[in-house]
Parts: C-alpha cells; structure tokens; sequence
C-alpha cells in the first residue's frame, strides 16, 4: 500500500503547508513490479514526482565480467523480459564487431525474421494490459491469444517462451525446422487478421479517449533532454529509428515495407496509437523476412568458433532498436575470454527519467494512465 506523510510546516504550531508526500510502491499494483514513485501532493494534484529505481537490480553488468562471451547471451536476454530476443542480438552483434566476423546470410534474415517477431510479442503485452489499467479487462485476453500465436512457433524453433537463448556469437544456434516457415507465415497472418481488434475495442472506446487524451503530454525537447527513445519517443514527433536511420541487420534491404510511425500530440493516447501502428508494421516486416528466407539456398546458419573464443582487445559500441527504445552494449576487451567491461544501456532507464516531468501538474487519478503509456518493463530499468 502506498505510504503517506503530511508535512505541517510552521512557526508557534501554525501550519503553512498541507503537502502530502505519497510513495507508490515499490510493492503496489499500479507501479508495474517494483518500482517506488516517491510524488509530492497539493489535495489531487502532484507537484512533484521522483522514481526510485533499483529493487530488482541483478549486477548484470558486474556478472558479464566473470562469463565468457557465450554465457553472457544468457544474463543479457533477461532485463527486458518482454525482448529476450532481441536483447541477446545486441550482445552478440557487438562481439561479432570486435571480431570482425561477418555472419551467414541465412542468420542475418532469420535474425530479423526473429526479431521482429519478438517485437509483436512485446507490444501485444502492453497493447492488452494498459486498458486493463483503466478499468477494460476485455482487450488483455484479446492480446494473450494472439501472443499464444506467436509464442509457439518461437518457443518450436529455440525451447524457450520467453528466454529464448537462440542467439550465437556468428549466427544462430541451429537452422529451421522442416515446414517452420510455413507454421509461422499462418501465425503471422492469423494474429494480422485479428489485430483490428483493438482499433474496434480500444482506440474506439470513448472512455479509453477520453482518459488519455491530452493527457502526460511529453514534449520533443524532454524527449531529447532525458534521452527518451521507441514509441515514446516517437509518439512526441521525434522521427528516429535505428532500423531506418542506421539500418543493421537486412533492414536495409527492407526500407519499402519499414514504416516509422510518428505522432505530434505526445499524449497517453499518441504512444498508445503508435504502439499499435509499430505492431501492424512489425507484421509486414515478419512477412517480408518470410519470403526472402524462402528464397535462399540452403546453407550454413552460423560460424564455426573455436573452443575457446577470446575477442581481440578494444572496444566497441553496438545498439538495437528493440521494442521499448535504443538498446546499446559498450564492449570492452583486453583479449580475454570474458570482457573487461560490458556496459548496458537500456531503453526503459532513460524513459522513465522523463516522469520527473510527465507527472507534475496532473491528478493523481491521471497517474496510472501516464505510467502505464510509458510502456516499460522494471527489469530493462534496474538491469
């Protein structure tokens, strides 16, 4: 339960002031996992907000320095458990970079393939339980059946719901099974045929509108000031996309079917429409990596390593677009079997920092609904 503390302020026991400080968290629902917002009230209105972050924190960081450069797939896919895919590409694209190694082009299409999938997968999440957060149950059970879509044909090629473990440093950890292509292209297009849903559902609803709209509206310079990025970031007019801008992996090949949705309001109801316009996106990209896989000859889906893989010594700094924002790994070696030093920064850190600003001047009741747009996990927040 929050906790609370009225402060009276005054000279010979008179009062002056009335302001409430109020934590939310880190154990209560409306705080997403552990996360503690310590906010500043003046009746319903909040003057001041400051998130407490680091519950769940797991050294991540400190532990890459004790495991070699396989075993760091594993501690890197978990911060934003929503992402684990596209979490482990970072780790390894960053490795292969120091080691100048270039990877099959099979990997290089699966690769994408994979993550674009993962990223239907998280923003399905948050597509179903921020309705759930004002008061619409209906659209979460919508949004875990289509998840169950796609969680089965991944979970058919690497073992794994959610932690997939499917990345190598030089590819992947085995090709395709035999007729996988075709169980995912009808995944695809039976989560597709479904998702206006959630226009219908939600963005039609005059209740959802009408709690979100105009409301936390977060501005382009805030956005640039706290280093705020994804469909956040997006949503307040800031045109940036790795995967368009500096494209990596095949997205340079597939800028035709690459759409990058902006809004200019920055409101709850701006990142709740990009979100969903980045899923239907996301879909037409996982087609688009469908067929040209379809198209390749048969060939290797990863480089041979040796026992012992030892990358060179220097640094070097690789990022991802995943879900939620900019995803980047600074690698350090000094030609070891472990890094020296592995530096994470994780997309959910920065866009919660602009809550400082997203929340002062707005009601409390209007809180849950400016959280739950930020679309964060805390794990990618306290790595």
């Amino acid at each position: 339960m929050p906790s609370m503390t009225e402060t009276t302020i005054g000279i010979g026991g008179q009062a002056e002031g009335t302001d409430m400080v109020l934590n939310i968290g880190p154990q209560h629902p409306s705080t997403h996992g552990v996360l503690r917002l310590r906010i500043v009230l003046d009746g319903e209105r909040i003057i001041t907000a400051e998130p407490v972050v680091g519950y769940m924190h797991r050294g991540a960081e400190k532990l890459f320095e004790a495991r070699d450069y396989r075993q760091i797939i594993m501690l890197a896919n978990r911060h934003d458990w929503l992402s684990a895919f596209s979490n482990e590409l970072g780790v390894v694209m960053a490795v292969e970079r120091m080691l100048g190694m270039e990877v099959p082009e099979r990997a290089v299409w699966t690769r994408t393939l994979l993550a674009e999938l993962n990223r239907v997968l998280n923003h399905l999440m948050f597509l179903g339980s921020y309705p759930l957060e004002l008061g619409g149950i209906t659209a979460v059970f919508y949004a875990f059946r289509e998840r169950e879509e796609l969680q089965n044909v991944m979970e058919e090629i690497s073992g794994g719901r959610m932690h997939y473990m499917f990345n190598r440093v030089g590819g992947l950890k085995e090709d395709l099974p035999n007729g996988w292509l075709g169980r995912a292209r009808h995944a695809v297009a039976q989560v597709r045929s479904r998702m206006g849903r959630f226009d219908d559902l939600v963005l039609g609803n005059e209740i959802f509108r009408g709690r979100t709209r105009g409301v936390g509206t977060l501005s382009a310079e805030a956005v640039h000031g706290f280093g705020v990025s994804g469909p956040i970031a997006r949503a307040s007019g800031v045109d940036f996309d790795l995967r368009r801008d500096e494209p990596y992996l095949a997205y340079g090949e597939l800028q035709d079917t690459l759409r990058v949705v902006t809004r200019t309001e920055g409101d709850c109801l701006a990142r709740f429409e990009v979100l969903l316009a980045q899923t239907h996106n996301a879909l037409d990209l996982a087609d688009a990596c469908l067929d040209r896989i379809g198209e390749l000859p048969q060939g290797p889906i990863n480089q041979r390593l040796p026992k012992v893989l030892k990358a060179p010594e220097g640094h070097t700094y690789a990022w991802t677009e995943n879900p939620l924002g900019l995803n980047g790994y600074y690698l350090v070696s000094k030609g070891e079997k472990t890094p020296y030093r592995l530096k994470l920064r994780s997309a959910s850190y920065n866009n919660i920092q602009a809550l400082t600003v997203l929340l002062p001047g707005t009601l409390i009741a209007d809180m849950v609904a400016i959280l739950g747009s930020m679309f964060f996990v805390v794990g990618d927040v306290d790595k």
